[in-house]
C-alpha cells in the first residue's frame, strides 16, 4: 500500500514527534523520575573549557556516564580534578537533548580516594624513584647538534605529524628515523619496548623522541609501564620524552633525560633552528675575521722593529773596519806618546847626571855612546814594532768577516738573528739566512748530518 493510499487520519498524525519534541520528553522525564542524588566513581576524560565549564566521564568497572559541571558550580569546588580521581558528586539527572546523550549535571563535588590507576601510577612512581631512576645524575646529556634524530611513535599518530612539521621547520638538514610502534592499547608497551631496543640496537641517531598526543590515565598507559620505564633508563641514546599534554605526567617523563611539555616541545629540544646556526655561524666568522686582522697588525708592526734593527754585512763590516782604523790610529798615538816620555825621562836622567857627575871627557864620551845606542836601539824596536803592528794589521783584514766572505764563506743566521755554529743548534724544516760576500738568501733545512760524538 502506498502512502498517499492511507487515509488522513488526524488522530495518527497527532501522534507523530519530531526528534527535538522527543528529546524534550525524554529530557522532562528523567529530570521528573530522578531526585538529586550522590554518585561516586573515577574521572576520565576531563576537558576544562575555555568558558569555565568541565566535561568529563565518570565511570566505576563496569560503566560510565558522561557528566557536566558548569563554571558557577566548579568554582566552589575547591580543586580541579584530574583523570584518575576517585569523587564524588550530587547532580541531576538530564538529556543533552542536541545529541540525545544522557548526563550527569552535577552541583557538588568532593574527592573520594585516588582511583585505581592513579593509584597504581603512584606505587610504580615511589618505587622507581626510591631506586635512582629519576636522579639527575643519571640524566644523559642531549647531543646539541644531532647527526638523526629516532621518533617512537604511532605512524597515524598526529603527534608524527606535528614532530615532522616542528623538525622540518627548524632543521630540515637533521635525518628523521621513525620506529613505529602502538601507543595506546593492549601490547603497546611491549612495542614501545621494542622499538626503543631496535633504536639501540641499530646506534643510527642521537637522540630519541617518544612522543604521542593527550589522552585519559587509560590512554597514556602504556607510558606507565615498569619495563618500559626501565629500558628508558638503560637506553645507550639519550631519549627525550613528549607525551600528552602540558599537565600530563607519565612514568616515562620521569625517567627519561628530558621532559617535554608536548610532542612539539619536544620536536623543538632536540635541535638548534637552522637561522639561530646560521647566526651562529655568522657571528664566528665574523669574530675569526676581526682577530686576524688584529694579528695581522701585531705581526706587521713586529717585523718593522725587527727590520729597523737588522744591520746588512755590508755595514757590520764597514763599522769592523772604522773599528779597526781608530784601534791603529790609537796604537800609532800611544807608541809616539811613549817614545816622547823615554826621550823626555832620557834627557832628565842625563841632566841630573851632568850636575852629580865630575865632567869627565871619557865618561861623557861614553855617556853619548850609550845615548846613541840607546837610541838606536829604541828606533830598532819602534821600526820592529811598526812592522809588527803593519803585520797584525794586515793579518786583522786578512781575518775580517768581509775578507772571510770574498773567499767563499758565509754566515748562517737563524730567523731570529742569532748565528749558527753546528747542525744541533737547528731542526729539519727550519728556515736559516744565509749571508754572502754579496747578497744574502733564505733556505729551508731539509736534512741534518751531526759529527759522530768524540770526532
Amino acid at each position: 500500500m502506498l502512502l498517499s493510499d492511507q487515509p488522513n487520519n488526524p488522530e495518527l498524525t497527532r501522534e507523530i514527534l519530531t526528534v527535538s519534541e522527543l528529546n524534550q520528553a525524554v529530557a522532562r522525564l528523567l529530570e521528573d523520575s530522578f531526585d538529586v542524588s550522590w554518585v561516586r566513581g573515577e574521572v576520565s576524560n576531563f576537558t576544562p573549557a575555555t568558558s569555565g565549564h568541565w566535561y568529563f566521564t565518570l565511570k566505576d568497572n563496569g560503566a560510565s556516564v558522561r557528566a557536566v559541571m558548569f563554571r558557577s558550580r566548579a568554582a566552589a569546588v575547591g580543586f580541579i580534578p584530574k583523570s584518575g580521581d576517585q569523587i564524588e558528586l550530587k547532580g541531576r539527572v538530564t538529556l543533552y537533548e542536541a545529541r540525545g546523550e544522557y548526563q550527569i549535571q552535577a552541583e557538588q563535588m568532593r574527592r573520594a580516594g585516588i582511583g585505581s590507576l592513579f593509584e597504581a601510577f603512584l606505587v610504580l612512581k615511589n618505587k622507581l624513584s626510591q631506586e635512582g631512576l629519576f636522579d639527575a645524575q643519571n640524566k644523559r646529556a642531549i647531543a646539541e647538534h644531532p647527526r638523526a634524530i629516532g621518533v617512537i611513535t604511532s605512524l597515524s599518530a598526529a603527534a608524527l605529524r606535528d614532530v615532522l612539521t616542528a623538525l622540518a621547520r627548524r632543521a630540515p638538514h637533521v635525518p628523521v628515523i621513525i620506529y613505529p610502534a602502538m601507543v595506546q592499547g593492549t601490547g603497546s608497551a611491549l612495542q614501545l619496548r621494542q622499538a626503543l631496543a631496535l633504536a639501540n640496537e641499530r646506534q643510527e641517531v642521537d637522540t630519541i623522541l617518544l612522543v604521542r598526543g593527550g589522552g585519559s590515565i587509560e590512554d597514556l598507559w602504556s607510558f606507565n609501564d615498569e619495563a618500559l620505564a626501565r629500558d628508558i633508563s638503560a637506553s645507550l641514546i639519550p631519549v627525550v620524552s613528549g607525551v600528552g599534554h602540558e599537565t600530563d605526567f607519565t612514568i616515562a617523563d620521569f625517567v627519561s633525560d628530558l621532559r617535554a611539555p608536548t610532542p612539539t616541545a619536544a620536536a623543538e629540544l632536540v635541535c638548534t633552528a637552522r637561522a639561530a646556526l646560521s647566526d651562529r655561524v655568522a657571528r664566528a666568522q665574523e669574530q675569526c675575521t676581526v682577530a686576524l686582522h688584529r694579528k695581522i697588525d701585531r705581526l706587521a708592526q713586529r717585523v718593522d722593529r725587527l727590520a729597523s734593527g737588522l744591520v746588512s754585512p755590508a755595514q757590520r763590516l764597514s763599522h769592523q773596519s772604522e773599528r779597526l782604523s781608530g784601534l791603529v790610529f790609537r796604537m800609532r798615538a800611544a807608541a809616539q806618546r811613549s817614545d816622547q816620555q823615554r826621550r823626555t825621562l832620557t834627557d832628565r836622567a842625563i841632566a841630573r847626571l851632568g850636575g852629580v857627575i865630575p865632567e869627565l871627557g871619557a865618561s861623557r864620551a861614553s855617556v853619548q855612546r850609550a845615548s846613541a845606542a840607546l837610541d838606536s836601539g829604541y828606533r830598532r824596536l819602534q821600526a820592529l814594532r811598526s812592522v809588527k803592528l803593519a803585520s797584525l794589521a794586515a793579518q786583522c783584514r786578512a781575518l775580517s768577516p768581509e775578507q772571510t766572505l770574498s773567499r767563499g764563506y758565509a754566515i748562517v743566521r737563524t730567523q731570529q738573528g742569532a748565528v749558527v755554529r753546528s747542525s744541533r743548534e737547528v731542526s729539519q724544516t727550519d728556515t736559516l739566512e744565509v749571508s754572502f760576500a754579496t747578497g744574502a738568501a733564505d733556505v729551508q733545512v731539509l736534512a741534518l748530518k751531526h759529527p759522530q760524538d768524540g770526532a
